[in-house]
C-alpha cells in the first residue's frame, strides 16, 4: 500500500509537469502557424497587386497590337520621340 501511495505521490507531480509543458509547446506551435500564415497572406498579395499590373500592361499591348488607328501610331511615334530621362 505505501508502493501505490509512493506511486501516486510522485505521479501527480509529475503529470502536471508534463501537461504544463504540453500546454506551452502547444502555444508555441500555435503562434508559429499563425506566424507563417501572415506570411503566406502578405505574400499572396504581393502576387495579386503584380498579377494585376502584368494583366493592366497585357492589355495595353493587346490595344496596341490590335488598333491600327492613326492617332494610336502617332501617340507611339510621340513615345519614341521622348527623352527617357
Amino acid at each position: 500500500m505505501n508502493v501505490v501511495f509512493a506511486f501516486l505521490a510522485l505521479s501527480i507531480p509529475i503529470l502536471a509537469i508534463l501537461g504544463w509543458v504540453v500546454t506551452d509547446w502547444l502555444r508555441f506551435k500555435e503562434k508559429q502557424i499563425g506566424a507563417i500564415s501572415s506570411e503566406a497572406a502578405e505574400k499572396a498579395a504581393q502576387y495579386v497587386a503584380k498579377t494585376e499590373r502584368l494583366e493592366q500592361r497585357v492589355a495595353v499591348l493587346e490595344r496596341i497590337i490590335t488598333d491600327r488607328s492613326a492617332v494610336l501610331a502617332d501617340q507611339i511615334d510621340g513615345l519614341r520621340d521622348k527623352p527617357l530621362n
